[in-house]
């Protein structure tokens, strides 16, 4: 049932798909949240939800929405994202701002990655509006996961959300995830010195250099392969991938800079800043034998690793309301952040992630209901039952 001051689920959607909400690390395609922000608080508060919109430090027109219906500590975070990433409307059957049903098919952007949870979230609440909640719901709607995640690193640096469980509601197709890996993406900048190809003397070859330092990165590859293992992902080990390279001007200079680019993947109990650490350690010798200088920087912050005991009973009781055992998955989510802020957290939600990220993303119609069942059980479990000890 849905609350008579707000629109049905599918106008509700309709609208959030509507406001292009598109967050990207280049700025003409960077769009602010805050349209998205102000309906969710609008609607929420209609609910009879206490609702804070709390701007992102350093983010011109990002913010963050906090909701809480009932009082105290503990109780259960839903959380989701309110951008998209971009998109090519000519690779759309339909305009990517405007909801389209066809095929028992919702299609637009963002309806499952993931505006269409905060839909889904108001329907299952909507039912329980008249009932005594021993322990708070609070639903979390964040700003640019899908580039700089600053809103989701913004609220574990101030530690100001309280929860004990918590339910990052991103595109899993109902089923449970309680691991994922971590991401880092860096760069490593040589500057040597250019100079006429025809005499080496002439220049420090940063190319030249690189090579070492590329073989140093792979025989660190091997390294973690055979250090760190998990069984419970499809790819069981961490992944270091030698992402792209830039260098030199012309073939009769010695490349006086030479640039690479990769990305790493984590397992949990990896550390992103002991890898850097690591890193350095192992190729600064390098620059320094082949006399050329060295910039090491991370291209942004990086996520964390998570993952939540198997016996958390967020994780039993989304593996008994879903029928379906908890998974890992390789991607990353903002599930690390809410675990810095104490809470045991899952990733769970409608849609697959197959659709993420591409034209023609939907919300299969068949996912809608089960969602809000399990969403409406976990209420009830971690919200209308008294505290669990």
């Amino acid at each position: 049932m849905s609350h008579p001051a707000l629109p049905n689920l599918t106008e509700r959607l309709r609208e959030l798909i509507a406001l292009n909400s598109i967050s990207a690390v280049i700025p003409e395609y960077d769009e602010s949240n805050l349209p998205v922000i102000h309906l969710l608080a609008e609607w929420f508060s209609a609910l009879g939800f206490r609702t804070e919109v709390v701007p992102v430090a350093d983010f011109p027109g990002k913010a963050n929405l906090i909701a809480t219906l009932g009082q105290g500590d503990g109780g259960l975070v839903l959380s989701g994202h309110t951008d998209t990433v971009p998109c090519n409307p000519e690779r759309w059957q339909s305009d990517p701002f405007t909801l389209t049903e066809r095929d028992g098919r919702f299609y637009g952007l963002g309806t499952c990655d993931m505006k269409g949870f905060f839909s889904l979230v108001i329907e299952a609440v909507s039912h329980y509006l008249d009932q005594d909640f021993k322990q708070p719901l609070i639903v979390l709607a964040t700003a640019d996961e899908e580039s700089s995640m600053c809103g989701a690193r913004a609220l574990a640096e101030q530690g100001a959300l309280k929860g004990r469980y918590a339910v990052v509601g991103e595109p899993t197709s109902l089923r449970p995830i309680r691991m994922h890996k971590g991401i880092m993406m860096e760069s490593i900048r040589l500057i040597g010195r250019a100079g006429h190809s025809s005499d080496p003397a002439l220049g420090i070859n940063a190319m030249d250099a690189m090579i070492p330092v590329m073989q140093e990165l792979q025989a660190l590859r091997l390294d973690l392969s055979q250090r760190y293992q998990n069984a419970h992902f499809a790819v069981q080990s961490p992944t270091l991938n030698l992402g792209c390279i830039h260098g030199g001007d012309n073939p009769n200079r010695i490349c006086g800079s030479c640039e690479l680019a990769f990305d790493l993947r984590t397992l949990p109990g990896m550390s992103n800043d002991d890898l850097r650490d690591e890193i350095r350690r192992r190729i600064n010798p390098i620059a320094e034998q082949n006399r050329v200088s060295l910039e090491y920087e991370a291209l942004f912050p990086g996520v964390d690793s998570f993952a939540t005991e198997a016996s958390s009973p967020l994780v039993q009781a989304a593996e008994r309301l879903t029928g379906v055992s908890s998974e890992a998955v390789n991607y990353a989510t903002e599930a690390p952040f809410l675990q810095k802020l104490g809470m045991e957290t899952i990733v769970l939600g409608p849609g697959s992630i197959d659709q993420a990220h591409q034209p023609d993303e939907f919300l299969a119609a068949d996912q809608i209901d089960p969602c809000v069942h399990i969403l409406r059980q976990l209420i009830e479990d971690f919200c209308l039952a008294p505290a669990r000890d």
